[in-house]
């Protein structure tokens, strides 16, 4: 069995010693071939070449950055269209042919970033020794599940997406980081507290849903998508936006429509309780959705699984099911 691993060197939780250790036991199992990442889109092109090339499994080692970066390559490949050329999720033609999972090489996690959503939500260990024992154990005995993806307009995500406020977090704590800052719970709560208390226009929101065949949801404060829950951990703590979001169903969307102080904080508790059921006036939430459009008055900071990508006026939004293998 032929396999990849992709890795990003810069990954905070690893160490070249332990990648020796990860490249050898995964050698045990598969004819490996390694592939460093060197900038900033790379992992993808990896991706994309070993989908082509055929091989049976592309392993990553990084955190959810590297693999969204690799999730978009294998879709992006060759096998991953349907016969008619369409690209997974792009509509209605990607049927015939079987879904993407079918033709593409599975996708195994070893969790090597700071939070490492995608990972710990396939049940994964949160520790990269002790996950990469599972997925070893995981191709020995032939373990995987197919898992759904979502799609916001040309790329995907596995986990979450956001327009407003928390990609708005999420660009101050990357900045943070490039001025050599440590990723910790510590740093996002005060990019929160400033975003909230600097950044964030709260008295005219701005974000409207239009769904096929719905009255449209206006004046909208900030909206959070996911394809699984949960939505991000503090620590080892579940944060939980849209608890009831699976890999098995379409996405799961939550909205505030103000951001005020009483509110939001309520909100907040709500997703971080131990039966999270956020609710109130002020919030919208859509479960199981296959496709909708977020649309604002103004530019809204955006994301997808944890990596800001600049500011949209206007994002289309797509499930895409039966989309990847994973070794889990």
């Amino acid at each position: 069995m032929r396999a990849v691993l992709v890795v990003n060197p810069k990954a905070t939780t690893t160490t070249e010693r332990s990648r020796d250790v990860l490249v050898r036991a995964l050698r045990s199992e598969v004819d490996l071939s390694v592939r460093y990442t060197r900038r900033r889109g790379h992992a993808a092109e990896i991706a994309r070449e070993a989908a082509d090339e055929r091989v049976a499994v592309v392993v990553t080692l990084g955190g959810d950055g590297t693999v969204n970066e690799v999730v978009n390559g294998l879709m992006a490949a060759k096998a991953a269209a349907a016969p008619d050329g369409t690209p997974p999720g792009a509509g209605a033609a990607d049927t015939p042919g079987g879904s993407p999972a079918d033709r593409l090489p599975a996708l195994a996690t070893v969790p090597g970033g700071s939070t490492n959503v995608f990972a710990r939500a396939l049940g994964l260990p949160r520790d990269w020794p002790e996950s990469t024992s599972m997925i070893l154990e995981g191709l020995r005995i032939g373990r995987s599940r197919t898992i759904g993806l979502g799609r916001a307009d040309d790329r995907y995500f596995t986990f979450c997406a956001g327009f407003g406020f928390d990609a708005a977090v999420i660009h101050r704590v990357e900045q943070a980081r490039r001025k050599g800052r440590v990723s910790t719970p510590g740093l996002y709560l005060r990019s929160m507290l400033q975003q909230y208390v600097m950044g964030t226009e709260r008295r005219a929101p701005a974000i409207s849903v239009e769904r096929p065949g719905e009255e449209a949801e206006a004046d909208l404060a900030t909206v959070i998508v996911q394809n699984t829950a949960p939505w991000t951990y503090v620590g080892d703590r579940e944060v939980n936006a849209n608890p009831e979001a699976s890999f098995d169903r379409g996405l799961d969307l939550l909205a505030l429509r103000r951001l005020r102080v009483a509110g939001t904080t309520r909100t907040v508790t709500q997703f971080l309780a131990q039966n999270p059921d956020p609710h109130g006036r002020q919030v919208l939430r859509l479960h199981d959705q296959e496709e909708f459009t977020l649309l604002s008055a103004r530019p809204q900071a955006f994301q997808l699984d944890g990596d800001y990508l600049g500011e949209r006026e206007k994002v289309r939004f797509t499930s895409v099911p039966s989309a990847l293998r994973v070794i889990c």
